[in-house]
């Protein structure tokens, strides 16, 4: 006896100092030989309760470290297991990701106790697997309020109201965690009013519920009901203070947000902050610093909410200081910083703070990404995301986004397709936040196919989503395909707006729908609440000139309810070019040039239009009048993307390496298409040289250089895609009409105005352009 004694009492020290050591050093845990001999070496040796309690610590520490192996190592050692060993296991795996585990080991479990349920079900409930949870606690032999509770809080929090109402009706008993559930269930999913019916039919509430009830009303921006269910709480705390000041600061009600903050009788951090946010948020940066100065204690939403202050209203000096004088810097202060610098056209400012800030997030990335797209440095912005995506960064949906709009801007459809395809394995393809970006991005690279099926996939369609596919065909020049999901668009109740209309009338200048243009716009008032901006009269004058009918035109011009801008002229301007109305165009191009005098554009216009008519010195004289203005023609250019590389070409382009071949193709490509009937347009040349010069510099425009070589370079059966960033002169749409017939290509031309779609010899804007 007294033999045996000793055994377990040595047994039980080393046990101890065992755990001691791996608290201390958790690497230094015996191997399993050393362990197996151990075991060998003092056998029989009973175990008791303490004896498995230490194991059990012991692995729940290596679950809690993540090393899941060196946990089940121990497991599997044990002597004796309890339930709770399993259930220290099992939540271990699920703490760790690992609800596969976790299953297998509680289906292999010699006994189960009602734990070892509720456990298994939270961990479901926490990975968002309703249906095995749901499945689990309908197989319990037992359950308790803990079962019930996990089941509603898994509902509630995945947005399952009726599936959480019904569980908590079914429950015989409830507590306090049930009823805040359901409230928070209702407040989070904006349902207020089934929130205040439960509210009233209990009497007992604790802070916590009726802060949670004030916070609903206060996002709702409901703030006349939040203020009464503020003035209603028995007790308030600082929390209680805190959400009704930020209500009133946050909608704009600075003056009631003043007087609560001055009544609040215990003010923190959040309740200063709380005011600063406010004053921020209402334009107020100024007092905001004041306010902020006063602050007897400041924490990093401090600090970033004054600087977020001065980076929203451009001033990046005052934002800089206050910077450099922050005592602790987040991941957040950097990318405030970021973002201010480069909404502000300081990428240079903004790519230093991306080099030098100590730890990056997705933010920071889709941010440095978004400056360089928003400058114009497209190629930046998407070496940048590949390098993003090398460093094994975690892309989320502002940078997806980022990169799609860069792949807008510069057409590359190819890379955007790729994008496309990392954002579906990502999981990110049905909301409506990522959807409307790919969608944008297929509609101005040209895919008009790829973006109808883009838009079908996105399953909870919002105005933009339906808005962008609109202005898509518009721009493509599928006029009737953009009404027709128009009118699918008010059949599923989603309201136009006037960006919409605005996409309406698009299509319909585009596609020549004159009389069907009219009735959408004087309908719109009528039947959608719309008033008329300059943007449908700028429409309306496009479409009403294009057409021919100028006189009509200039005559709503005259009956506008406001003063016509650059652009309502210019559309005008732009209609008289094209039916050779030299004087209408004078009279626009003289009242633009008063309101943009540095619109390059317009100057080309005119210029154009005299050109066409021969007069030789009136074209001189635009030229005079753009050197003294000091107004500068923009370059044309024209792009197109082959195996993921951009390719530039301009007038005459002499720099591509495959030049020899592209001229000497574009010669061949000449002599066919004059057998075919093509004559060039050496009217549209504004030198007064022979023809024989103007038809060698036609040739040579950057649209064809493009097309040629696109041809040349992407396999038959693809469609060509080129971008100018210019309006497509007439030769150049005349030439492509032709060699699209030539070599049976579909080649699809995006101009600074539309798309056109040369196919077998004609346009899809019908030389209505």
């Amino acid at each position: 006896m007294l033999k045996l004694k000793a055994m377990r009492r040595r047994y039980r020290w080393r046990q101890l100092h065992s755990i001691k050591e791996l608290r201390t050093n958790p690497n230094s845990y015996p191997s399993k030989k050393t362990l197996t001999q151990r075991r060998h070496n003092d056998k029989p040796r009973p175990v008791g309760d303490s004896d498995i309690k230490q194991w059990n610590m012991t692995i729940s520490y290596y679950m809690r470290n993540s090393q899941l192996d060196s946990a089940l190592h121990f497991f599997n050692l044990m002597p004796r297991r309890s339930s709770v060993s399993y259930n220290a296991m099992i939540s271990g795996y699920l703490m760790n990701g690992r609800f596969d585990l976790a299953r297998n080991l509680f289906d292999e479990m010699p006994e189960r106790d009602l734990v070892s349920w509720n456990v298994l079900i939270s961990g479901c409930v926490r990975n968002n697997n309703l249906a095995a949870a749901r499945e689990l606690f309908e197989e319990m032999p037992e359950r308790d309020v803990v079962s019930w509770n996990a089941m509603l809080s898994g509902y509630a929090q995945n947005g399952c109201i009726d599936e959480a109402r019904k569980i908590f009706d079914r429950m015989p008993c409830k507590n306090s965690i049930s009823w805040n559930a359901l409230l928070a269930t209702y407040v989070q999913n904006g349902k207020m009013e089934e929130a205040c019916r439960l509210f009233e039919s209990k009497l007992d509430w604790d802070l916590v519920s009726w802060n949670c009830l004030m916070g609903g009303f206060v996002k709702k921006k409901m703030l006349v009901d939040a203020r009464r269910v503020f003035d209603r709480i028995p007790l308030r705390d600082k929390i209680s203070w805190n959400t009704i000041i930020t209500g009133y600061a946050q909608n704009g009600e600075i003056e009631e947000a003043r007087r609560l903050f001055n009544e609040s009788p215990v003010r923190d951090v959040f309740t200063w902050t709380a005011m600063v946010s406010g004053l921020v948020q209402n334009g107020l940066v100024d007092e905001a610093r004041e306010t902020f100065d006063q602050m007897p204690q400041k924490n990093a939403v401090s600090w970033n909410a004054m600087i977020a202050g001065f980076v929203q209203c451009k001033r990046m000096d005052m934002a800089r200081k206050l910077f450099d004088k922050m005592p602790f810097r987040d991941v957040t202060t950097w990318n405030t910083m970021i973002t201010g610098y480069a909404q502000s056209g300081e990428t240079a400012h903004a790519r230093d703070f991306f080099d030098r800030m100590p730890q990056r997030d997705p933010v920071s990335w889709a941010a440095m990404i978004a400056g360089y797209a928003q400058s114009g440095y497209s190629e930046e912005a998407l070496r940048l995301f590949v390098d993003m995506k090398r460093d094994g960064v975690r892309l989320n949906r502002s940078s997806f986004a980022c990169a799609l709009s860069t792949c807008a801007h510069i057409a590359a459809l190819e890379l955007g397709m790729q994008l496309h395809g990392r954002l579906v394995k990502a999981g990110y393809e049905s909301g409506s936040f990522v959807g409307n970006a790919v969608l944008l991005m297929y509609c101005k690279c040209g895919g008009i196919e790829e973006a109808c099926s883009a838009f079908e996939e996105i399953t909870e369609k919002d105005i933009v989503s339906w808005n962008t596919m609109i202005a898509g065909y518009a721009r493509h020049g599928f006029g009737k395909e953009a009404l027709k999901i128009f009118e699918s668009m008010k059949a599923a109740g989603v309201k136009p707006n006037d960006t919409t209309m605005v996409g309406v009338l698009s299509a319909c200048s585009h596609a020549g729908l004159v009389d069907r243009g009219m009735e959408y716009f004087y309908l719109m008032n009528q039947d959608y609440g719309i008033t008329a901006n300059s943007r449908h009269y700028t429409c309306m004058v496009d479409l009403l000139g294009r057409a021919g009918r100028l006189d009509e035109a200039q005559k709503f011009i005259r009956n506008m309810p406001f003063e016509p801008d650059a652009a309502t002229w210019g559309a005008l301007l732009g209609a008289s070019r094209i039916h050779g109305n030299t004087k209408l165009a004078e009279m626009a191009a003289e009242l633009i040039f008063e309101m943009e005098p540095e619109n390059a554009g317009m100057y080309v216009l005119l210029s154009n239009l005299y050109a066409a008519s021969g007069r030789w010195a009136d074209v001189s004289k635009i030229r005079l009048k753009m050197r003294d203005t000091g107004v500068k023609k923009i370059p044309g250019c024209s792009w197109l993307e082959v195996q993921n590389k951009i390719h530039t070409f301009s007038v005459g382009d002499s720099c591509h390496p495959d030049r020899d071949k592209i001229y000497a193709y574009l010669e061949e490509l000449d002599l066919k298409m004059k057998r075919e009937g093509y004559v060039s347009s050496i009217k549209l040349i504004l030198h007064d040289v022979d023809e024989e010069e103007k038809e060698h510099m036609l040739k040579y425009h950057s649209e064809k250089l493009a097309v040629a070589y696109g041809i040349l370079s992407i396999p038959a059966g693809r469609p060509i895609r080129v971008i100018k960033n210019l309006r497509v002169c007439e030769d150049c749409h005349n030439a492509i009409k032709y060699i699209s017939k030539i070599v049976g290509r579909l080649i699809i031309l995006r101009d600074s105005n539309r798309f056109h779609h040369f196919r077998e010899g004609s346009c899809s804007c019908g030389d209505y352009w």
